[in-house]
């Protein structure tokens, strides 16, 4: 399949190419039934020669050019009209009835609710080009209208107040918001992009618009990204906020498979500078070795690194409810457990050339002990609650 791209160099289309390209390459390997033969990548610095060409050859089109900030309004016609005209008379020219696909906004849909926006009735005049393109040809047309778009690459202080907010946080800049309960709909740009391999899977959503609400249906006219988020802009600006303390506090917050939470913590990182890529830990050493917090999640407990020195024995205590996971990664170690009241030991021996990972049991007092004469035993662990220093729940008592 011979893919044409219209805005390639955009945030939409640059995270779309890399898509493709990982197919074409084979390194994608979850879609099976697309074969990317070839990519054409048209944007403002290609000429209508390559257009025409890409046009001739076409298996599908993505139309994701247009304008949004120009600097006079009457640049919307031309970008988002009357480049929409030309790529469809190069394909009826090549009488190339390859599907078509057109991004187009939610804009469009308010024209005649809210006032008459130039970019929204530029919008509109767009889609009506593809739908009349669809009728006359009888080539397959799929008309999305979009609503705020983020994710990674989205360019800061253009059109995205999601992408403003994460370069501002992660730069350590000021965030304006007048209105902290004004609600927007998002959908995140690896939900788009999904969208847009299904369409070339002939599996595109189709959906109506009930006033502002984007319905969908199988016979709609119109196409959509099925998963979107409604989110407030307080709402997103707490979210950052908890994601720029987590060096601090080491917490990793809340963001579940498929939650918004989840997407704007991966964009937020997106936009960090180099110099907070990193971050420095806090090491507790003594002659023993040392102990450091890695990471903590706000549920469901923290990791930890032990490094034991040669012959040292750490632990010799147990817990009422508290439990762990010891991984020795490096090193050779043995592990043992008593259950309180019993002389019963268990006994792992344990090893950074075969990981495995050992229970610390409730009401066992337990220990690990570096067998190494020269080495240091590595020992990454996990507790399924965070060290709560006013409720330990750590007692001493010798294995």
């Amino acid at each position: 399949m011979k893919i044409l791209v219209t805005g390639a160099e955009g945030f939409v289309g640059k995270n779309l190419v890399c898509a493709l390209e990982n197919i074409q390459t084979g390194k994608d390997k979850t879609r099976p039934a697309v074969t990317v033969e070839k990519i054409f990548r048209y944007d403002i610095n290609n000429t209508e020669k390559e257009l025409d060409a890409a046009c001739r050859e076409a298996d599908f089109v993505f139309h994701l050019a247009g304008v949004n900030r120009p600097k006079d309004e009457s640049e919307f016609r031309v970008g988002n009209v009357d480049t929409a005209s030309a790529l469809l008379e190069l394909l009826k020219k090549h009488e190339n009835r390859c599907p078509v696909m057109l991004s187009s906004s939610l804009q469009a849909t308010l024209i005649g609710r809210y006032g008459e926006g130039e970019y929204g009735k530029s919008k509109r005049a767009g889609e009506e080009l593809f739908f009349e393109y669809g009728r006359d040809t009888g080539a397959r047309v799929l008309v999305y209208r979009f609503p705020n778009v983020f994710g990674k690459w989205c360019r800061p202080n253009y059109n995205s107040a999601v992408a403003t907010f994460c370069h501002n946080k992660a730069h350590d800049l000021p965030i304006t918001v007048s209105d902290p309960a004004i609600e927007l709909e998002l959908v995140y740009i690896d939900d788009l992009v999904g969208e847009m391999l299904d369409a070339l899977e002939g599996r595109e959503h189709h959906c109506e618009f009930d006033g502002l609400d984007t319905v969908l249906c199988e016979d709609g006219r119109y196409c959509a990204v099925p998963t979107t988020h409604k989110v407030t802009l307080g709402e997103i600006v707490d979210l950052l906020d908890s994601f720029t303390e987590q060096p601090k506090t080491l917490i990793i917050p809340n963001i579940p498979d498929g939650s918004f939470a989840k997407k704007l913590y991966s964009t937020y990182l997106s936009y960090l500078p180099k110099e907070k890529v990193s971050f420095p830990l806090k090491v507790n050493s003594d002659a023993r070795g040392s102990f450091t917090e890695l990471l903590k999640t706000a549920d469901c407990g923290q990791f930890s690194v032990n490094i034991s020195k040669p012959g040292i024995t750490k632990g010799q205590h147990w817990h009422n409810t508290k439990w762990e996971f010891f991984i020795v990664v490096s090193g050779n170690g043995l592990i043992e457990q008593r259950r309180i009241g019993d002389d019963t030991v268990l006994r792992f021996y344990v090893s950074g050339d075969e990981p495995q990972a050992v229970h610390m049991l409730p009401g066992y007092t337990h220990n690990i002990i570096n067998l190494s004469d020269d080495k240091d035993l590595i020992t990454l662990m996990w507790a399924n609650e965070r060290f709560d220093p006013t409720h330990p729940d750590t007692f001493f008592c010798e294995v």
